[in-house]
């Protein structure tokens, strides 16, 4: 008796309204304060506002943040199931505010010098 394995493919979430014009930074994506979801994964989804002090310490870690203390917004979902994990921060580029799982706050857009949001 043979085992199956089923695999689903989805295509990315594309939260940008321009997507030929951004600049991403590396960054370590916090698991912390993620639930798990109803298959027991903890993702952090894409467009989230993120903070941490990444932008100055590159060992930080990013953390959800919308707020005054704002950094940038994580570029693809990411998986942090196992702990913090790889993922992309958007520094800089224009975001549809319709594909963010939450609205930043005026705060938050005040922080985020390089990005601008469109509806």
């Amino acid at each position: 008796m043979s085992k199956f394995v089923e695999t689903t493919y989805t295509n990315k979430k594309e939260i940008l309204k321009f997507p030929d014009h951004y600049v991403n930074l590396a960054v370590t994506v916090s698991d912390t304060g993620v639930a798990a979801n109803g298959e027991g994964k903890k993702i952090v989804p894409a467009g989230t506002i993120l903070g941490g002090g990444f932008l100055g310490d590159e060992s930080k870690l990013a953390v959800k943040t919308n707020g005054l203390g704002a950094e940038g917004v994580l570029f693809n979902d990411t998986d942090v199931t196992f702990g913090p994990a790889p993922g992309a921060a958007l520094i800089h580029g224009f975001i549809d505010l319709d594909k963010l799982p939450e609205a930043p706050t005026a705060e938050a857009i005040a922080a985020l010098k390089q990005i601008t949001f469109l509806k």
